[in-house]
């Protein structure tokens, strides 16, 4: 909705279009204009950095990459959006982006994460994350990538910048618009626009990635095992495989003399014979 007083239609979906006999809160006033300048500045940095080819879009199908998808086509610039199947995506974003974010274009990887952890002979980790290296930053190459991090989200992307160029491909650079948003401010964005969103938020997850992601707590994993529980068998046949492969290529495996003991090791983060027995109960 637009108006004299808003020609950008930012406050449509705020609740503000009052009548002179509506009181309107002025917490909720204060809050608005607070999003609308947070609005303001992210559009103004996509129209600083946006190249004559366009943007890049890194779509993930999470709210963060939905704020940025629609704060692309509120600054008019040209991009397009592309989302990187990793093969542990969980089904429901798959479907959301293809029934809601039809123009996304989806890019198969050359690989799958259980070939990945037999090539590699180990399962990713926080230190080793190899899967994001082979499924997810594979794209982009030559482009200016507009993407949703933000500082908020970890003490590692405290580091990161509003501009920055890719450390593993110098022509990739990124350019992060709502870096210094928090998550309040991204929800009151998604309402306020009346964006729908993937079914999984309202299941209590408060992030959406791949399924038993080694970055996520183990009460997480243990979470996602238990509700996807034909990835979690995916894994357990992946390890198998892997310790086959250490064996023959003559690697030491004392920890390791079952994919039950890796899966307890990694899903647990510690060698726990108690734990595990909890949780390979559930598959039972």
């Amino acid at each position: 909705m637009k108006s004299q007083r808003d020609p950008e239609g930012y406050f449509g979906g705020f609740g503000l279009h009052k009548t002179c006999d509506e009181a309107v809160d002025p917490m909720l006033i204060q809050q608005s204009f607070f999003l609308k300048q947070r609005i303001d500045t992210a559009i103004d940095r996509i129209r600083s950095f946006c190249p004559e080819d366009g943007y890049y879009g890194a779509f993930s199908g999470g709210k963060d990459s939905q704020v940025i998808y629609q704060l692309l086509l509120m600054a008019g610039v040209k991009f397009d959006a592309h989302f990187s199947r990793t093969t542990v995506d969980p089904p429901e974003v798959t479907r959301f982006i293809r029934d809601h974010y039809p123009d996304v274009k989806f890019h198969k990887p050359a690989t799958t994460m259980w070939k990945l952890i037999v090539k590699k002979r180990m399962p990713p980790t926080r230190r080793v994350r190899y899967c994001c290296e082979w499924l997810k930053e594979v794209h982009g190459h030559g482009r200016v990538v507009v993407t949703g991090i933000r500082w908020q989200e970890s003490v590692k992307r405290r580091a990161r910048k509003m501009v920055e160029m890719c450390y593993k491909d110098s022509s990739k650079v990124y350019v992060n618009p709502i870096i210094d948003w928090t998550t309040e401010e991204v929800w009151d964005f998604i309402i306020s626009q009346e964006l729908p969103y993937c079914s999984l938020y309202d299941e209590g997850f408060k992030r959406i990635g791949c399924v038993m992601c080694p970055m996520a707590r183990y009460k997480q994993r243990l979470r996602e095992a238990e509700r996807w529980p034909g990835f979690f068998r995916a894994y357990m046949r992946a390890f198998g495989k892997m310790l086959e492969g250490r064996e023959r290529a003559g690697l030491k495996t004392d920890r390791w003399k079952s994919a039950e003991d890796v899966m307890t090791w990694w899903i647990l983060e510690r060698d726990d014979h108690q734990a595990a027995e909890r949780l390979f109960s559930m598959f039972e």
